[in-house]
């Protein structure tokens, strides 16, 4: 007979105690002075076409010989944010086409696309960047230096190592003319400028591509 007197009847078993649950973590401290990281991290901005990196180019362009052309050149290259360097505008063989040379510093991805745009202007025939071709290039400078008896020899002698000519001689200046592409008078310059440079003025670049093609012969007419 079971303790509680019914015929049997098993004692009652205890019940399991329930498991313990784990205490829910503590919410992570910041460090002292840190910014509580965003919800969303916003994605990178685009990069922009291509590396970043500024290069000298030299730029042809072929152009009718009307007003408002070298304006509307200028005003693109401007909207691109392009400064340019030097631009020498000058006739070609035909009286109503001119050639214009353009340099300037910029992106090579960059540079392309506004020569792209520069053709699609109206009185533009052709253009063609002309950096990486083989090409002759040159530059004309007239440099006023100053010069007494004391330095003029000396400046004579820079002048006649560089091969430029003497175009004018006063009592207290010469002025030098000099030829050669851009980094040649550069160069010159740097040397004359411990004497006293009173006036400079350089016509800008002018290039041709060496060979027998010719971009004025493919201008579209």
């Amino acid at each position: 007979m079971s303790p509680t007197g019914t015929p049997g009847a098993e004692p009652d078993q205890a019940a399991p105690a329930p498991a313990a649950q784990p205490a829910p973590a503590a919410p992570a401290q910041a460090a002292p002075g840190a910014h509580p990281a965003p919800a969303h991290t916003a994605p990178p901005p685009r990069a922009m076409p291509g590396h970043g990196e500024t290069h000298r180019h030299v730029l042809v362009a072929i152009v009718l010989n009307k007003p408002g052309v070298l304006n509307r050149v200028a005003s693109l290259m401007r909207a691109r944010n392009f400064n340019i360097d030097t631009l020498a505008v000058s006739h070609t063989d035909q009286p109503d086409v001119s050639r214009m040379t353009i340099t300037l510093h910029g992106d090579d991805v960059l540079v392309e696309q506004a020569a792209k745009q520069l053709y699609r202007l109206i009185d533009v025939l052709k253009v063609q960047d002309v950096t990486g071709d083989p090409t002759v290039e040159h530059e004309i400078a007239l440099i006023k230096v100053r010069a007494d008896e004391r330095n003029r020899g000396e400046v004579l002698t820079i002048a006649e190592m560089h091969k430029t000519r003497v175009v004018d001689l006063a009592a207290d200046s010469l002025i030098v003319e000099a030829t050669g592409t851009e980094a040649e008078v550069d160069a010159l310059i740097a040397l004359l400028r411990g004497f006293g440079i009173k006036e400079l003025v350089r016509s800008g670049t002018v290039v041709m591509s060496r060979g027998s093609g010719s971009i004025e012969e493919a201008v579209k007419r």
